[in-house]
């Protein structure tokens, strides 16, 4: 039997699962790559060109929700968007599975498997890889990503096509789903790292505990579960660029130590004394005002000033009328892909609806919203009540001098009402992490009791 040249990359903490898997797919593939520990996957990613991906969900012992895996998910799609990713795990569940469907995954397998399936989904899962390698190839042509007309946001784009010839540090202000993240990525292609890794950070999420341990690596024997010697994700990124989203949450205690990465160029992993000298580009992105949070003492002002080299502010949705049609179509258009659907378009009523909403979500609320159309609609015709959008909410802008942290706790008081102060409900619907919610009930003193 012949062979498929392909290559696969199997990822699970559990050895017979890796040696069982590698020795039945080997029969059928040329190149089969194993990993039993997930912090090695950006090395392996630079190395390698990787079709597809087995990824475990679970590692940590009574951790077995999925949400590591989830995790990583996002993290390999980033780092090479050709992949192709089969989640597996003992411990499956259907909500779990769906959201590892939406966030990018192929399909997904419960251990232990029939091999005949696993082949199937790998077979399947080859040759959706090839159709992706040709789709970023004519990305990489074209930048195939909504920019928009409005003044603002041409203005942002020319800012970042500037400075990302440059190794300058550039922090990104924005609302929630303004983007902040496609922007951060856009200097990375146009930049002369683009050839090394781009590491995504979501700050927000990073519980304190696990703050340096992440960011800085750690020993062997640094804590209890430090098994093995393991990089940062600082090192991770070393010679490419790091990106560390929602900067303005980090708490004041470890503004310090990311102010020591930053300024010395180097880190010191967690248990150890080697000091490791680092060649990284850093983004930093939030949604806060930091100049408001450095006059009240929340965010340190010399953090403020190393990671502001060149500022670049991406407008809301509602300041960028005239994008607000282009952009429902080029995210139509997304998402019949994205579904295999037919030819799906508009209403007419609906455009009249698209450009009264205020979109306070932004683009991350708009492509929600149209991905949850595109599944409800029915007649290849996209209604207004299909998009949820029959009541046009205002944006509540009463004075031109009201403050940026007076919308922001109106904001996620009416979040709260509108989801009986459930946390989980509201940290989606704002774009927010738990953790990054918590420290804005804390900051504005809202009480959820």
């Amino acid at each position: 039997m012949k062979k498929t040249n392909a290559s696969i990359l199997i990822i699970d903490d559990q050895e017979d699962i890796l040696f069982a898997s590698k020795v039945y797919l080997k029969k059928y593939f040329e190149n089969i790559f194993t990993l039993n520990n997930p912090k090695n996957i950006v090395e392996l990613l630079a190395k390698n060109t990787i079709d597809v991906v087995l990824l475990d969900m679970n590692y940590r012992i009574g951790f077995e929700d999925g949400r590591e895996g989830l995790y990583l998910l996002k993290e390999i799609k980033t780092l090479s968007p050709k992949t192709v990713v089969i989640l597996m795990t003992a411990f499956g569940k259907v909500e779990t599975a769906v959201e590892g469907l939406k966030s990018g995954a192929f399909d997904y397998i419960l251990k232990p498997w029939e091999n005949k399936k696993l082949l199937e989904s790998v077979k399947q899962a080859v040759d959706k890889a090839r159709k992706e390698q040709k789709k970023v190839k004519e990305v990489e042509i074209k930048n195939d990503f909504f920019i928009g007309n409005s003044e603002a946001i041409k203005k942002a784009y020319s800012l970042a096509d500037k400075v990302a010839k440059t190794d300058a540090n550039v922090l990104i202000l924005g609302e929630n789903g303004t983007g902040k993240f496609v922007l951060a990525h856009h200097i990375y292609s146009q930049s002369e790292r683009k050839e090394k890794p781009f590491i995504a950070v979501d700050l927000g999420s990073l519980n304190a505990n696990i703050f340096e341990s992440e960011l800085f690596g750690y020993a062997k024997g640094a804590f209890t579960d430090a098994k093995i010697d393991t990089p940062g994700r600082f090192e991770m990124a070393q010679n490419g660029t790091i990106f560390l989203d929602e900067i303005g949450n980090v708490p004041l205690q470890l503004q310090s130590k990311l102010l020591q990465v930053i300024q010395t160029k180097t880190v010191t992993r967690l248990g150890e004394t080697k000091i490791r000298p680092l060649n990284v580009r850093i983004l930093t992105a939030t949604n806060l005002n930091l100049k408001e949070e450095v006059a009240d003492k929340n965010f340190r002002e010399d953090l403020y000033y190393r990671i502001n080299t060149m500022e670049i502010v991406l407008p809301p949705l509602r300041e960028r009328n005239e994008d607000k049609i282009p952009l429902a179509e080029y995210l139509l258009d997304k998402m019949i892909e994205k579904y295999g659907r037919d030819e799906i378009t508009f209403d007419s009523k609906v455009l009249e609806q698209l450009e009264k909403h205020a979109w306070n979500g932004n683009i991350r609320e708009m492509e929600n919203k149209i991905e949850r159309a595109v599944i409800l609609c029915e007649n290849n015709k996209i209604t207004v009540s299909d998009l949820d959008l029959e009541i046009v909410t205002p944006y509540e802008d009463s004075s031109d001098d009201i403050q940026l942290s007076a919308v922001e706790k109106s904001t996620v008081e009416k979040a709260l009402l509108k989801n009986n102060n459930n946390i989980s409900k509201t940290a989606e619907e704002l774009g927010l992490s738990r953790g990054a919610l918590y420290r804005r009930l804390e900051k504005y003193n809202i009480n959820i009791s």
